[in-house]
C-alpha cells in the first residue's frame, strides 16, 4: 500500500465507507428533489394541454350553438311576422276585420 493512502478508498479516489456521509445525503436529497420537481412540471405540461384542448373544444361547441341560436331567431321571427300570423287567420280560421258598422265603441 502507498504511504498516505487510506486503506478504505478505492484507486479511483471514491470512499468506500460504509456509513453515509452529510454531503452525500444531501446529494440523495436534492437529486430526489430535482426528480420530483421534474415530474411536476411533466405533470403539470400535460394536464395543461388536455385542458387547453378541452377548451379548444368548448368554444367550437360554442360558436355552433351561437350559429344555431342566430338561426333559430330568424326562424321565429319568420313564423311570427304579422303578415303571417294574419294569414293564417284569414285561411284557417276564417277570421277577418270587421267593417266600419260592425265595430262597437264601449265606455267605462
Amino acid at each position: 500500500m502507498a504511504q498516505g493512502r487510506s486503506p478504505v478508498t478505492s484507486s479511483f479516489g471514491w470512499p468506500l465507507r460504509l456509513g453515509a456521509s452529510p454531503m452525500l445525503l444531501l446529494v440523495a436529497l436534492l437529486l430526489a428533489a430535482c426528480l420530483a420537481s421534474a415530474l411536476g412540471v411533466i405533470t403539470t405540461s400535460h394536464l395543461t394541454r388536455d385542458q387547453y384542448a378541452r377548451l379548444q373544444h368548448l368554444e367550437r361547441e360554442h360558436q355552433q350553438l351561437q350559429t344555431e341560436w342566430g338561426q333559430l331567431l330568424l326562424e321565429e321571427s319568420a313564423w311570427s311576422s304579422p303578415a303571417r300570423v294574419e294569414r293564417l287567420a284569414q285561411e284557417r280560421l276564417e277570421m277577418r276585420l270587421p267593417d266600419i258598422d260592425e265595430v262597437e265603441v264601449i265606455r267605462p
